[in-house]
């Protein structure tokens, strides 16, 4: 059975939950995200806290089980605090603009590349990084993602967008391979 599904999901104040018979509404602070539950989960509001049970234990379900409690915990935190990813632009020349919900990168092409800001996402540009907040865990990921696939990491000199806490590992180029040979 699920481990991460037993766990109770602790509200913090200012959360409101709204329990239909297949739908979970979660409203905060920061704004509002609702969820359809499977029909073989049930959910419990009690004393501030959401517990998640099997109304069947099969083994089919024990991954919708977690998988749905991880989305529910996401979301209370997205609407509560909210979720951040930053990105790092590595490169001479590189740089990051924003124009109203577009993001305008230079980032070694002929031409800028543009990204438009979905619904609930914002972004923040401080001269090399570039910030990605909004509600959904999923989405905030989703867009980083696609920042980052602009101008992907090169492992020779490190050029291009990262995360801010990625690891970029380098290789030996030409030169070295060739001192190494002689």
């Amino acid at each position: 059975m699920s481990k991460i599904g037993k766990l109770p999901i602790k509200l913090p104040e200012g959360i409101k939950i709204e329990i239909n018979a297949d739908m979970v509404k979660i409203s905060g602070p920061r704004g509002e995200m609702s969820l359809k539950i499977a029909n073989v989960l049930k959910l419990d509001q009690e004393n501030g806290v959401l517990v998640l049970s099997l109304k069947k234990t099969n083994p089919k379900y024990f991954a919708i089980y977690g998988t749905t409690r991880a989305l529910l915990s996401n979301m209370v935190q997205g609407v509560s605090k909210g979720w951040v990813k930053e990105l790092e632009l590595v490169g001479a020349g590189y740089k990051a603009e924003l124009s109203g919900k577009t993001l305008v990168l230079n980032v070694g092409f002929s031409h800028p590349v543009k990204i438009e800001a979905p619904e609930g996402i914002g972004f923040k540009v401080e001269k090399t990084s570039i910030t990605v907040e909004g509600i959904d865990k999923e989405l905030v990921g989703q867009i980083s993602a696609e920042i980052r696939a602009v101008r992907k990491p090169e492992p020779y000199k490190g050029k291009g967008i990262k995360y801010k806490d990625e690891i970029i590992r380098r290789k030996a180029g030409k030169a070295a391979k060739a001192a190494g040979a002689v």
